[in-house]
Formats: structure tokens, C-alpha cells, sequence
């Protein structure tokens, strides 16, 4: 197996990582950095250069995953990035396929793994912005890691756009309160206004390299985003994973200790 390094950015790098490539799944993004430069940067521009260079080196598929709720006019920076995005790789005229995937949860995830850090650190209460009903449709790693094998391997799903998410909805408070189950956390969960919430992620993200908490997470969670519950089943034959069932990743760890290691680089 060969190993190339190259910025998103860079043209010549991409063009020479590309040589002899025939499928390219696209999975980078700087949304965990919560920073609109770097969205414009890596999700935007890095998009267009990597699409670009696919075209000439002549790759056979391209796998993009973007986000349920990609939309050019949306007035969230992510979601608008998004969409300008899946527009590049469309021009590009790469043999693609574009899923527009709900939240992912596993291992070493930025979702259920950031909740749980923030339960940890949150001095007896737990803020949850608004009422908490925002509804979540959240998809299991393995089963997005199946679903791009799976368009990868069908000819008939080049130049398709496919809408796909887990097998329930979930609101916020109801996986917050789940969350809070699995990993033993006592904190009580208080409403608050966005604004408050959105104040104390942007307090965060000057202060942690890796801050569980971002505004750009804060804008997904803004409103409920969701596919048709029956979208891995009916497109991919897959039955998905239920969430409860697979979170014992969680259980029996100190997530305050996981928040300063991933801070500082710490390891085990």
C-alpha cells in the first residue's frame, strides 16, 4: 500500500496522488474546527482543486459524503459549504456519487464521544440550547462505511445523490439523556437559550485546539435534519443499526481524562 501527504490545496500534490487512482472516497472536511476560513479553505476550495484533479487524472468513481440539509442558500456556513461543494464535484463530470449522510456516531466520533465529554466537564448541569426537540436521525459508522463500499462496487449509482440517515429519531434531549445512562453521568440536563450555548462555543474554541463544543455544531443541531428512515434498507439492502445498541464504546471510560488527552496529544 502506498501513502501520499498533500494538502487540499495543493494542485500538483493532488494531481500526482491521483495517478493510477480509480475511486476516491472524499471524507475531508474543517467543520470540527468550527472556523469559517477553514471551511472556505478545505470544504470549498480544497473540494474544487481535489474534483479538478480526479477529472484529469481520469478517476473511474468518486464518493462524496456531505450532510442532510446541503442546500446553496442555507444560512448555515456547513451546510452552504456543502452544497457549493457537491456543485464542484458535479461540474467536475467524475463518474460521482454524493450521500448526504445524518450524523455519525462510533468510535472517536465528534458527536456521541464530544456529548459525553461535555457531561463529564459540566459543573452539575448539562446545558442543552432550546427546548431540546430538535430531532436527530443518527447512522451508525460501520453501516456509512458499508454504504460507500457498496456505491463504489454499483455503476448505476454514478452521478446519483442519496439522502440517507439511521433507522430512528431521536431528539436531542432523548440521546443526551441516553448518553448520560451509558456513561453514568449524574448531571441534570437544563434548557437554556442558543445563545447562551452559542456564547460558551465560541469561548471554547479560543480556548481548546480540539473543542468538543463548535458553532458550527450548534448550527446542525439548529434544526431537525432527517431522511426517510427506510433510506438504508430500501437503497442499499442494509439493515441498520439501532443506537442504543451500539454505544458500549462509552461505557467505563473517565471522558474528562479523554478530553485532555485529545487536547494535548496525550496517549494511553
Amino acid at each position: 500500500m502506498e501513502v501520499a501527504i498533500a494538502s487540499m490545496l495543493d494542485k500538483r500534490g493532488l494531481r500526482a496522488a491521483l495517478v493510477g487512482v480509480e475511486s476516491v472516497v472524499h471524507l475531508a472536511s474543517a467543520e470540527a474546527r468550527g472556523r469559517e476560513a477553514e471551511l472556505q479553505a478545505v470544504d470549498i476550495q480544497g473540494t474544487a482543486v481535489l474534483a479538478a484533479a480526479a477529472r484529469q487524472a481520469k478517476v473511474g468513481r468518486l464518493i462524496f459524503v456531505s450532510h442532510l440539509g446541503a442546500d446553496l442558500s442555507s444560512a448555515f456556513p456547513v451546510l452552504r459549504a456543502k452544497a457549493i461543494a457537491e456543485q464542484s464535484i458535479q461540474r467536475s463530470f467524475v463518474p460521482a456519487t454524493i450521500l448526504r449522510s445524518s450524523l455519525a456516531y462510533g468510535p472517536g466520533d465528534r458527536f456521541t464521544s464530544a456529548i459525553a465529554m461535555l457531561l463529564s466537564i459540566s459543573p452539575l448541569v448539562f446545558p442543552l440550547p432550546g427546548n431540546g426537540t430538535t430531532a436527530l436521525q443518527p447512522i451508525w459508522v460501520e453501516d456509512l462505511a458499508t454504504c460507500i463500499l457498496w456505491s463504489l462496487e454499483e455503476p448505476a449509482m454514478a452521478g446519483q445523490t442519496y439522502e440517507i440517515g439511521g433507522p430512528e429519531f431521536l431528539t436531542i434531549e432523548q440521546l443526551t439523556q441516553l448518553i448520560k445512562r451509558v456513561t453514568g453521568s449524574r448531571r441534570w440536563v437544563v434548557h437554556t437559550s442558543p445563545a447562551s450555548v452559542r456564547a460558551l462555543a465560541w469561548m471554547m474554541q479560543r480556548l481548546l485546539p480540539r473543542s468538543p463544543l463548535t458553532t458550527f455544531a450548534l448550527d446542525y443541531l439548529a434544526t431537525s435534519r432527517m431522511a426517510s428512515l427506510d433510506a438504508l434498507p430500501r437503497i442499499f439492502g442494509l439493515k441498520p443499526a439501532i443506537l442504543e445498541q451500539k454505544l458500549d464504546y462509552l461505557r467505563g471510560r473517565n471522558w474528562g481524562v479523554e478530553l485532555l488527552r485529545r487536547q494535548f496529544g496525550w496517549r494511553r
